[in-house]
């Protein structure tokens, strides 16, 4: 069934207010009392794009988990770059990360919370992870899980859930996630809005959407705090509960609820976008971070620009930057992996040249070909090897770089987590914030190829037209 679309006006005219000073007084109050380490398994790097000053762990190692569990922080993040795996290998991942959570909990003697950071729009790997997760900790501890919290709200992408349909903004207009391009994802599509009949398609009808939990905004707006807790308290059997969120106080009002339902017994795992992470690890509001923040090294080099994603959003910010005179565009001709001589000589064209330019100190912009490599319905298979290996290819240029770039940018998903792991080796960064509203910035640590670096992580579908144009002005060496 279609949903109409809807004006953003007409509908955040119609849902009333809350007193947004007393509810930053209690979540201050209820975080207090809630002592579990909260660990986020992120699918791909954007999921830190509302926190900062948390740590990032690109493998998920006992001795790093271990790390994560010392720290003073009461969250970090684990990168697992899952949305990139086969259905196996995200299994096998979700395995490894679920025991060595269970181990470095006991190790440490602290509870935790384990939050599955899915995409705002709906796509990955789900219900899949969250099964695995909740399968692996009941197998290995005590813990019995009673219901799963689905929540991907995400305000600074223009995720927001109403009604229990969830939407993605367009200009003015709110538009059902499943009528976007999104839901047309190859690999994860789906036809669903309403997210409890969303969880029922993903889970093929084994969760029935009528017999889901509901939260709604109703109920969150009139700080109905004892009635919410007592719908989490009636969760059981793994259930899922839907939460409406359209502001960031309704997440916190829901928090409220949610701790009091934990500490009175309750055990939840969570599928959410990355709102949920911020209020839940206590993470206090930030400015955006500025040129001067972020360029620290004062070096005379280029910067360095690598478009990934296909999104059409990402084909519009990167028309937009090709306005620019800051840089200098180099295509790599993705195509050419058809012809392993042809496409190891492409790859040497763009390395050698990519240098060139960061070396005399012009930016510049290294763009996959726009067209998708197409083999036809039947070759699937076939398809995603070569896509491996060309995300391998767009790697290996920033692995193979001999001059230090001012700073990197990597637009879209999987291709900012490869390049983070595998180009930048990075095994722990500090998030230090976000540049634009939901594009967040690591400092690379000091085992990286370029140590203390400012890496933007830029996902394919966030941000306006202009934002990526206006993020490589602003960080340029020249002034404009």
């Amino acid at each position: 069934m279609k949903t109409n679309n809807r004006s953003v006006e007409e509908v955040f005219s119609n849902i009333p207010s809350a007193d947004t000073t007393l509810v930053h007084e209690m979540i201050e109050k209820e975080l207090q009392r809630f002592n579990h380490k909260i660990i986020v398994l992120d699918d791909d790097p954007t999921g830190v794009q509302t926190v900062h000053g948390v740590s990032v762990y690109t493998d998920w190692s006992l001795e790093n988990i271990d790390r994560g569990f010392k720290e003073e922080n009461s969250m970090f993040f684990v990168l697992t770059n899952s949305r990139g795996f086969t259905a196996a290998e995200t299994t096998k991942a979700h395995q490894e990360i679920a025991a060595n959570i269970v181990a470095a909990a006991r190790k440490n003697n602290r509870e935790f919370t384990i939050i599955s950071r899915g995409d705002s729009t709906l796509r990955g790997h789900y219900p899949l992870e969250t099964e695995v997760l909740k399968d692996t900790v009941e197998a290995q501890s005590d813990i019995r899980f009673d219901g799963e919290i689905i929540l991907p709200f995400f305000k600074e992408g223009g995720r927001f859930t109403i009604d229990n349909v969830h939407y993605v903004q367009y200009d003015t207009e709110l538009v059902p996630a499943g009528e976007t391009e999104f839901a047309k994802d190859r690999t994860f599509g789906y036809t669903k809005s309403h997210l409890g009949e969303w969880a029922e398609e993903k889970s093929n009808g084994q969760y029935k959407a009528e017999h889901m939990t509901y939260i709604s905004l109703e109920s969150l707006r009139a700080m109905n705090m004892d009635l919410i807790e007592q719908q989490l308290l009636n969760v059981e059997d793994f259930n899922k509960v839907i939460v409406n969120a359209v502001d960031y106080t309704d997440v916190q009002i829901f928090t409220i609820a949610l701790i009091r339902a934990i500490n009175k017994g309750k055990h939840f795992m969570f599928r959410s976008a990355a709102a949920l992470t911020k209020v839940m690890g206590g993470v206090s509001d930030k400015s955006l971070l500025t040129r001067e923040e972020m360029m620290s090294d004062h070096t005379n080099h280029g910067g360095l620009v690598i478009i990934g994603s296909h999104v059409k959003k990402t084909t519009e910010q990167f028309e937009e930057l090709k306005k620019s005179g800051a840089v200098e565009f180099v295509e790599f001709n993705v195509h050419l992996v058809l012809e392993p001589d042809q496409f190891e000589n492409e790859l040497n064209r763009v390395v050698e040249t990519t240098n060139q330019f960061i070396l005399q100190g012009k930016n510049v912009a290294v763009y996959t070909r726009r067209e998708r490599l197409d083999l036809g319905a039947d070759r699937k298979e076939e398809e995603l090897k070569l896509s491996v290996k060309i995300s391998d290819a767009v790697t290996s240029i920033v692995k193979r770089l001999k001059v230090r770039p001012s700073y990197i940018i990597a637009k879209g998903g999987i291709t900012s987590s490869d390049i983070g792991t595998n180009g930048l080796e990075v095994k722990r960064a500090t998030v230090a914030g976000q540049i634009r509203p939901g594009i967040p910035v690591w400092t690379t640590g000091s085992e990286s190829k370029f140590p203390g670096i400012s890496y933007v992580i830029f996902p394919g579908n966030v941000g306006t037209k202009t934002d990526l144009r206006e993020v490589v002005e602003m960080l340029s060496s020249k002034s404009f």
